[in-house]
């Protein structure tokens, strides 16, 4: 029996951009305190996913250090 959870991970090469999500439900992206990530969350405001973008230009820099918060305790 499997009890994992599914992640999906998206790239889309043209725009030079990656997505992850936890969940698959509806919400929104806002800025993190890194201009390459963004976090998706949902109505109430709980972490859902994140995108980078120009991850193409990451090899080139240091290693990209972010937190996720949820809105919510």
């Amino acid at each position: 029996m499997d009890h994992g959870k599914k992640i999906v991970v998206w790239y889309d090469k043209e725009a030079d951009f990656l997505e992850v999500m936890f969940q698959k439900k509806s919400g929104y992206f806002r800025e993190t305190k890194n201009d390459a990530v963004m976090e998706k969350v949902d109505k109430h405001g709980n972490v859902i996913g994140f995108s980078i973008l120009k991850v193409s230009s990451l090899s080139m820099r240091k290693p990209i250090s972010v937190t996720l918060k949820s809105s919510v305790a």
